[in-house]
């Protein structure tokens, strides 16, 4: 059994903005009653400001799917189009005070409403998520809606991709697919987040960049305390510095010979080494 917040059971119970606006300025219908989940929106829109005045739902589904549905149109109302586009399907989660993670798709299916409705105002395409192929023959379940809502959720298991979607929660037939879109997708994220490969540097672009970073980053920072340090040569990896004023025989040059090392391995080569004169 679920456990569902107060606010959930109250909203099941006495749900708001319930019903049907006639002659809508917009209309976003998603889900089937075949599959389990249906939700019809309609909304009022001022068409001088695009600002949503009277917000209505109609949905077949659970407990969840009603409370979800009247927060959805409470958070809208009065919000400008692009306002309302921004609530998230985690945004209707938390009005709720929280959700059960087997019912995070009845939040899911809020927001696609109201992007199909804002959609139908604009006289626009339907969303993404509508097109693609079907993975989930039950629910109806396209890849495009799976791959938005597993990067768009973080989802990392077959259990999350059931809950915020549906998809796989059936007859099961399309576990493996679904598998193949997560390991696809994480294998797309570590080559997208793979830092690029430093190219080689010839001894003259170090030697310029090691002398900007002096420059900029290190010496400014001695001076002052009083004390300075200059480049004096670079051969390979080793880099030749001569400390100057209060450094100069200071009981803590070697700490700061490390920390201009680190500095420059850090921003140029994790190679270089520095050395006194």
């Amino acid at each position: 059994m679920w456990e569902y917040t107060d606010k959930v059971r109250e909203l099941f119970l006495h749900p708001k903005n319930v019903g049907e606006i006639k002659t809508p300025d917009a209309v976003g219908e998603v889900g089937s009653i075949v599959c389990g989940d249906a939700l019809k929106l309609t909304l009022r829109i001022d068409r001088e400001s695009d600002r949503i005045t009277d917000a209505r739902f109609q949905t077949f589904g659970c407990a969840s799917a009603i409370a979800s549905s009247t927060a959805l149109t409470e958070l809208i109302k009065g919000k400008t189009l692009d306002e309302a586009l921004k609530v998230t399907n985690n945004d209707i989660a938390e009005f709720l005070g929280g959700l059960p993670r087997e019912k995070m798709h009845c939040s899911v299916m809020g927001r696609e409403a109201l992007e199909a409705a804002v959609s139908n105002y604009r006289g626009e395409k339907p969303p993404k998520a509508d097109k693609g192929e079907i993975v989930c023959q039950c629910f109806g379940i396209t890849d495009q809606k799976i791959k938005r809502q597993i990067q768009e959720n973080n989802l990392a298991t077959i259990d999350d991709v059931i809950n915020f979607t549906k998809a796989g929660g059936g007859c099961g037939s399309c576990i493996t697919d679904i598998e193949n879109i997560l390991r696809d997708l994480r294998t797309e994220e570590v080559v997208e987040n793979r830092p690029a490969p430093k190219r080689k540097l010839t001894n003259i672009q170090k030697i310029a960049m090691i002398q900007e970073v002096m420059e900029k980053e290190i010496r400014p920072l001695l001076q002052a305390d009083g004390g300075d340090v200059e480049l004096i040569d670079v051969d390979g990896s080793r880099v030749i510095l001569s400390l100057r004023g209060a450094c100069t025989g200071c009981l803590m040059a070697e700490i700061t010979l490390n920390k201009i090392e680190k500095k420059l391995r850090e921003l140029i080569n994790e190679n270089l080494t520095v050395e006194i004169e």
